[in-house]
C-alpha cells in the first residue's frame, strides 16, 4: 500500500513522458520502439572468458543512447530500466530463444564501486537483471561479484587504457555461490568488452562455469562518451 502510494503521488507530480516523441504515460511508447530496430538475428561472440553475448540493438541512434544516458546519469531515471529491458526481451523473443537453454543458469550484474552506488542510488546493471532473471525464472546473485577499488569511467578513457583501468578493481565472495555454475552476466552497454571480460575471468577463476554476457546495446569505441 505504502509503494503504491508513493508511486500515485510520484506519477501526479512527476507524469512519464516518451523520450522519443514525448507521449505522456511512458518512458518508451509503442511507436518509438519500433523505429529502434531490435535485432531479429543473433551472432555468436565467444572469447577466451565469454562464450556468448546478447545484445538487443546497436548502440547507434539518439533515442537509445538518449535513454541509456538518462538511465545512468542524472536525472538517474531508475524507471527506464523496465523499458531498456524488455528491449533485451524482445531480442529474445525476435530471435525465438527457447528460454529452456538457460534453465540451469543464474544472472549476476556487473557490480558498481560503492560509492559510486551510493551517488546513484542503484546499480543499473542491477535493476535490468532483474527483468532477465524474472523473464528466464532464473535465480539473481547480486553478492558474489564485488568491484573492490573506485576507477575512472570506462566511457572516458580511450580504448587502449581502459583494460589497465579494471584490472584488480573486481573481486568474488561467497564463491559457493558460483561454483560449477553457468552464468548470465548482466550490463547495459558493451563496447570493447573490457568490463564484461574482466568481469568473467574474475567469476571463472572462482569456480565459475560458461558465461554468457547480455547486454542492452552494443557500441564502438568513442561511440559510448557521454555528451
Amino acid at each position: 500500500m505504502k509503494d503504491e502510494l508513493k508511486r500515485f503521488f510520484l506519477d501526479l507530480f512527476f507524469p512519464k513522458f516518451c523520450f522519443g516523441c514525448q507521449k505522456q504515460e511512458t518512458y518508451l511508447c509503442q511507436d518509438c520502439e519500433s523505429v529502434l530496430e531490435i535485432s531479429d538475428i543473433h551472432k555468436k561472440l565467444k572469447t577466451e572468458q565469454l562464450s556468448d553475448l546478447y545484445f538487443a540493438l546497436e548502440y547507434k541512434k539518439p533515442l537509445i543512447k538518449n535513454l541509456i544516458q538518462q538511465f545512468r546519469y542524472p536525472p538517474l531515471v531508475k524507471d527506464l530500466s523496465k523499458p531498456l529491458s524488455y528491449l533485451i526481451i524482445n531480442h529474445f523473443r525476435l530471435i525465438e530463444k527457447d528460454k529452456n537453454e538457460f534453465k540451469d543458469f543464474i544472472t549476476i550484474p556487473v557490480p558498481l564501486h560503492i560509492k559510486r552506488l551510493k551517488w546513484r542510488g542503484f546499480n543499473q546493471a542491477e535493476e535490468i537483471a532483474k527483468h532477465i532473471s524474472s523473464f528466464f525464472e532464473i535465480p539473481l546473485i547480486s553478492d558474489v561479484l564485488v568491484k573492490n577499488k573506485k576507477t575512472l569511467l570506462q566511457t572516458e578513457l580511450p580504448e587502449d587504457k581502459r583494460r589497465k583501468n579494471l584490472l584488480g578493481v573486481f573481486d568474488c565472495q561467497n564463491q559457493e555461490k558460483i561454483k560449477n555454475k553457468n552464468i548470465l552476466l548482466i550490463d547495459d552497454i558493451y563496447t570493447t568488452g573490457t568490463t564484461t571480460k574482466e568481469c568473467a575471468r574474475v567469476l571463472k577463476s572462482s569456480g565459475a562455469k560458461e558465461i554468457i554476457a547480455i547486454v542492452i546495446a552494443r557500441a564502438v569505441p568513442k561511440e559510448d562518451y557521454f555528451s
